[in-house]
């Protein structure tokens, strides 16, 4: 993986906090009271909020960092979980996109599939994320699994209307804030440990395949050699027919000593 495309990746993910800093901005504009406990996040983007329009600008710019992110760090996630979260997250960004587009008091059913995809969706795919890059950091998949267990039980409670304990908005935050948290972790955390192994272990690979291959020349070349060696033995000339003397009788240079002519 390029060391760039991690960085970029990385730094997508971390900038998904710039949700807090515009939400805290747009709480402190409401015109009325505004309880974060009671109220939900897509007041604060609603047309009688003042700052409604840096609102939903955020849950878009939101979407595009998420899967910015996400598609630019798919090479550091590991084992199958990594061909499952980057859909989540996708479906994620969608979700918080159309938050955005279409607010709470606009088109109230696009708004609705909206936060359904990312409180859900969010909440589903840290669990896979976590999956993903346990193998490089198990306390970052613990963290990340932790976070999407609370995010998704969050979800249900919301969804379903069990909010006493928290509130509605305080239920609501439970359930969406643990995804940008948990995607600045991640970002800080992978970009930290640099380059996955699984690059160390290509070019490992690669190594191994060039020594076999060497191996296999010099094994070629050895058998060549051979080859030419019996080649020429079997072309070596026949040695001449020993010789003999003026009498007829050979002379056998194997025979011993007396029987040789002196």
């Amino acid at each position: 993986m390029n060391p760039n495309r991690l960085r970029w990746g990385a730094l997508a993910w971390l900038l998904t906090l710039q949700f807090f800093v515009v939400e805290a901005i747009a709480a402190s504009r409401f015109e009325g009271s505004y309880s974060r406990a009671d109220d939900t996040i897509s007041a604060l983007g609603a047309a009688d909020s003042a700052a409604a329009t840096l609102m939903n600008a955020s849950f878009v710019v939101q979407g595009v960092l998420i899967l910015t992110g996400t598609l630019l760090l798919r090479p550091a996630l590991m084992r199958g979980a990594a061909d499952v979260a980057p859909v989540l997250l996708g479906g994620a960004a969608v979700g918080v996109v159309l938050v955005g587009v279409f607010p709470t008091d606009g088109n109230s059913t696009m708004h609705a599939i909206g936060a359904v995809l990312y409180l859900l969706g969010g909440g589903l795919a840290l669990i896979a994320l976590a999956y993903a890059v346990r193998p490089r950091s198990e306390l970052l998949g613990t963290t990340l699994a932790l976070l999407g267990l609370i995010g998704t039980a969050a979800t249900v409670f919301f969804l379903t209307g069990v909010v006493d304990v928290l509130g509605n908005g305080g239920t609501e935050r439970a359930a969406g804030y643990v995804l940008p948290i948990a995607l600045a972790v991640a970002g800080a955390a992978l970009w930290r440990l640099g380059v996955p192994s699984s690059d160390a272990s290509t070019e490992e690979r690669l190594t191994r395949r060039e020594e076999r291959e060497l191996i296999r020349a010099e094994r070629a070349e050895r058998d060549r050699r051979r080859d030419e060696a019996l080649e020429a033995a079997v072309r070596r000339p026949v040695s001449e027919s020993p010789a003999v003397d003026a009498d007829g009788t050979e002379d056998d240079p194997w025979a011993g000593q007396g029987r040789r002519r002196d």
